[in-house]
């Protein structure tokens, strides 16, 4: 099959700052929605009803779809142009906050929230192949770490920018934030970006359609185990379903002649190894983000403003750091960058840990948030360039996609994870027995951090991209041609 991707080039100036500028807006929106309303939790709690088990659907309502149709999005942009694309992502987006900020009802913010999990579904595989389309491979590194210190900013100072909203002018002007945005990203979306699309121009419907339906079912039911129990009967049938569909959309993959996920990326030992820390970091990640940001409001008595205030030391670190690492990236390769961030977030969790008690000092806190955010920036910078850099140039919309997939899982896992531990040492009845379930979640965090460490161990110092899909069988009149190796 010709290749139609846009190859590497020698990009101007101009074109990579507009790049960079319009996907890196488009994507702060999507990344900053993921944990933005955990501030704003017990404000929407008080307007429009509900428990436990509704708050963690507003968050994970968004995280559902977004996990779920990222290869879709991805796929989409290969097969119909990635730039067309995006800006269905962006609009798609924009409507969404839009009704988000309207909603009057639990059940409708959760599927405005839904509907923001789709469009941002396309926004984040894609920003990172039009960055690569348009930037030059040696500067790729340090393009995908100011992409990372954007989206790692984004995340971390959710908590931030919606206690700040909530308190000040009211919940829903969190969704409302994003619809001027949006509308100016659209024509820049149409005149900046240039267009690309994939080397596979079929949509592989049956894979697309296995890989959406199986996540779906691992993710719903992740997200319902603390509510209904993990071995009850939906949701055991939900993780039985969904991992025979994955397991079907596998073996159609490793056998119809246009994959929708090339089975040999996983032979690549970075892209396997990457793909499993980000799993394991978004679960620690967001696990213990959700729950510590209802501490500083809940058992300390700060209000939404304050509680994002004091994650600041944290949120701030992306912006100084992710550049720098990014450009290390470039020099030196991003496994021991992403290691070592990943033991640091564990140390810092570790710390908080430790510290955690009802009437625990603020300033004894503050040097353990500084580390998750310094380690939280070297783990975003370098790993887009990693993965980018495990695939052909081809290949990297789809591979993009699967790195966010993952991404998205364990965020979902982990904080329906940390919840059920929370809720099963601990819970909400008084300080102390809040302080009693967060310990163990936040042991739970570090744990997963530090398997995700030992991941990125297995990274090879000099890695090399995965080989790319065989050329056509040649003509029977003529002598096949050998083919390319590679590993």
């Amino acid at each position: 099959m010709q290749d139609t991707a846009s190859p590497p080039t020698k990009a101007g100036r101009g074109p990579v700052v507009w790049t960079l500028l319009v996907t890196s807006l488009a994507t702060f929106m999507a990344a900053l929605d993921n944990l933005v309303v955990t501030t704003a939790l017990p404000v929407i709690r008080d307007d429009l009803g509900g428990g436990l088990a509704d708050l963690e659907w507003i968050v994970n309502g968004y995280t559902l779809p977004f996990a779920c149709l990222l290869l879709l999005g991805a796929a989409l942009g290969d097969r119909f142009g990635r730039r067309r694309v995006f800006g269905w992502g962006v609009l798609l987006f924009t409507l969404a906050s839009a009704a988000a900020a309207v909603a009057g009802s639990t059940g409708a913010l959760i599927a405005a929230r839904a509907a923001q999990g789709a469009g941002a579904a396309v926004l984040l595989p894609l920003s990172l192949t039009l960055i690569s389309a348009a930037v030059p491979p040696e500067r790729r590194g340090t393009a995908f770490g100011i992409w990372g210190a954007v989206n790692g900013l984004a995340v971390a100072s959710g908590p931030l920018v919606g206690g700040a909203i909530t308190e000040h002018i009211s919940w829903q002007w969190i969704f409302w934030l994003n619809v001027p945005i949006g509308l100016a990203l659209l024509p820049l979306v149409r005149y900046r970006l240039a267009e690309s699309r994939g080397a596979n121009d079929r949509l592989d419907l049956v894979g697309t359609a296995l890989a959406s339906a199986g996540l779906f079912g691992v993710v719903l039911s992740i997200v319902r185990g603390h509510e209904h129990g993990w071995t009850s009967g939906p949701v055991l049938a939900g993780f039985i379903l969904g991992g025979l569909l994955l397991i079907a959309f596998v073996r159609w993959e490793m056998h119809t002649d246009h994959p929708m996920l090339p089975m040999r990326f996983f032979r690549s030992r970075t892209f396997a190894a990457v793909n499993a820390a980000s799993l394991l970091m978004y679960a620690g990640m967001f696990g213990s983000i959700f729950l510590l940001t209802q501490f500083f409001q809940l058992i300390q008595g700060y209000s939404p403003l304050d509680a994002g205030l004091r994650m600041l030391p944290w949120t701030a670190m992306p912006m100084l750091v992710a550049p720098i690492a990014g450009a290390l990236t470039d020099r030196i390769g991003g496994r021991s960058i992403v290691a070592s961030g990943l033991a640091l977030m564990a140390a810092g969790i570790a710390w908080l840990a430790l510290l955690a008690d009802p009437g625990v000092d603020y300033t004894s806190q503050i040097p353990a948030f500084i580390l998750c955010g310094i380690g939280m920036a070297m783990f975003f910078a370098p790993t887009g360039a990693m993965v980018m850099g495990a695939v052909p140039p081809t290949e990297q919309g789809i591979a993009s996609g699967v790195n966010n997939a993952l991404r998205e899982v364990g965020g979902a896992l982990g904080i329906a994870l940390l919840a059920s531990v929370f809720a099963a040492r601990g819970g909400y009845a008084s300080p102390q027995a809040f302080t009693d379930g967060l310990v163990p979640a936040l042991w739970v965090a570090v744990a997963a951090l530090l398997a995700a460490t030992a991941a990125v161990l297995f990274v090879p110092t000099r890695a090399r991209p995965a080989a790319p899909a065989a050329p056509p069988a040649a003509p029977r009149d003529r002598a096949p041609e050998a083919a390319p190796a590679g590993r």
